[in-house]
């Protein structure tokens, strides 16, 4: 993986910045792309990475995106799309608008940063596209309905990809994310001390995953901590 490109699309403090941790310990050159790059400073000092402020939601941003990274760095063999958004409430009360900006974000933004990345990969013949799912993607909750449509969406299309890409070269892969992500500085102990998933622990199983062998590939995982109910 060494000097390899990756490119983390929706880039925050928790999941991410542990992919980006892991793929600088690796040798790779690391890009972090998020609405806001200014709470990145201190992750990209960390990791040496590139920040992008891009809306997964636009196409003329992600395509720019994609036009800057390769100028600057290259095109990526790595590709994780890891935003989300989040419209809650009673199904009768939730606001449509906000339904329709939750997808655009889950299921639209991965469908995007999905294509941009298969038309570069495709050309190297190699490259992975992973996508972050997370229990809504295959068990919806109630008053969570526009989390699960997207999520839901966002599996149906890593299947449908993978499918169509995997004998190209092109290796997609969909996480369930089943359980809570500890957050840095997390104090609560409701769950004890194995009740949250380790964000580093899961970096490991996403870099585990880009680097099988193309004869044993997966294209779906589900990870949750030991203690979690199924």
């Amino acid at each position: 993986m060494k000097n390899e490109i990756a490119l983390i699309v929706g880039a925050g403090k928790g999941l991410s910045a542990s992919l980006a941790r892991a793929c600088a310990k690796r040798g790779m050159r690391v890009a972090l792309a998020a609405r806001n790059t200014e709470k990145l400073a201190q992750l990209a000092a960390e990791t040496g990475a590139r920040t992008y402020a891009c809306d997964a939601a636009s196409a003329p941003a992600v395509q720019q995106l994609f036009r800057a990274l390769e100028g600057d760095l290259g095109a990526p063999a790595l590709v994780v799309y890891n935003a989300a958004a989040r419209a809650r409430g009673p199904f009768v009360e939730i606001d449509p608008a906000q339904v329709a900006g939750a997808l655009d974000v889950i299921a639209l933004g991965g469908f995007l940063v999905g294509q941009e990345a298969a038309k570069r990969m495709l050309a190297q013949g190699r490259g992975s596209i992973l996508f972050t799912g997370a229990s809504a993607s295959v068990k919806g909750y109630a008053q969570s309905a526009p989390f699960a449509m997207g999520k839901f969406a966002l599996r149906g299309l890593a299947q449908s990809m993978a499918r169509e890409l995997a004998p190209k070269g092109i290796h997609v892969g969909h996480f369930v994310i089943d359980g809570g992500i500890r957050q840095p500085g997390e104090s609560r102990t409701d769950r004890g001390p194995d009740g949250f998933l380790d964000p580093d622990a899961i970096a490991e199983t996403y870099l585990y995953v880009h680097g099988q062998p193309r004869n044993a590939w997966t294209w779906e995982i589900e990870l949750r901590p030991w203690t979690e109910t199924f």
